[in-house]
Formats: structure tokens, sequence, C-alpha cells
């Protein structure tokens, strides 16, 4: 059988065509979505307490995606900007103690979702605050990195 320059170009078109659409979608990834990924939000959620307990934004600059929305247990829409700006006026914002359980992560491709019981107490806007919560994180794959991209709590029942 001969082959014509035709068909070896064709056969090279899809070949490339079928390289690239994998990479587009993600099949080529070097960033670990099975077991890894889930000790990596794990670490995440942990290292997020201690950024808390130590007024460290750094945290939340690395770690929170530019376009993150949390819902609090207190019934408010927080944004990164927004916890970044209540992080820098520590006089009036700080963690006293918290503490994280029942940590759950789940990994689906470039998504994953964590949930947990959260216990703090706190001062926000010079107001304490102290509770028991329910957390449901939700975290994508974005540029290589584990980004937190939503959040909501709510007040765990009494």
């Amino acid at each position: 059988m001969r082959v014509t320059k035709s068909t070896f170009v064709s056969l090279a078109v899809i070949l490339a065509v079928a390289s690239l659409t994998a990479k587009a979608l993600g099949q080529t990834s070097s960033v670990s979505t099975g077991p890894d990924a889930v000790a990596t939000i794990t670490q995440m959620e942990n290292a997020s307490v201690k950024a808390d307990m130590a007024g460290d934004s750094s945290f939340v600059e690395k770690n929170y995606a530019e376009n993150f929305t949390g819902g609090s247990s207190w019934g408010k829409w927080e944004t990164k900007q927004a916890i970044l700006a209540d992080m820098k006026d520590s006089k009036n914002n700080k963690t006293n103690s918290e503490a994280i359980s029942d940590l759950n992560v789940r990994v689906y491709g470039d998504t994953a979702i964590a949930t947990y019981k959260s216990t703090y107490d706190s001062l926000y806007h010079s107001e304490r605050r102290a509770r028991t919560i329910l957390s449901t994180d939700t975290f994508a794959l974005q540029n290589g990195s584990w980004k937190l991209v939503a959040s909501h709590s709510s007040e765990l029942a009494k």
C-alpha cells in the first residue's frame, strides 16, 4: 500500500488536533486530581487555620481565587478583597482560637469539595464571635494550583 502525501498530512493533522484537545481538556495535567489532591486540599484547610490564628494574609493572597465568594454563618457575603482588608485591621479583627474537625475532601477532576466542622472564637469588626459552624469549601484547579473559589458556612444546630 502506497501512502500519499495528502494521507500523511491528514494523519499528522489528526494527531496534532487530538494532542491539543487532550491538553486543552486537562488530560495531561501534571497536578494530581486523585489521592495527592485530597492530601493537598487537606493540608490547605489545616494551613488556613494556622494562617487565621497568626493573622497571616499571605495564605489568602496565595490560595483564594481572585473572584472568591464566601457566605458566612452570619448571613453576609465575603470577597477575597474584603477578607484581606479585614486582616489588615488586626485591632478589630483577629482569631483567638480555631479548630476544625470531621474534614472530608472529595475530588471530581479539576474540582474539589471539602466539608468540615469549625469551632472558633474571634473578634470581627470589634465584635466577639464564638460558635461552631459547618462549612463547605469549593476548590478549582487553576493554572496548575488549587484555589479556593467559594465557601459557605452555617451555624451548627443546637
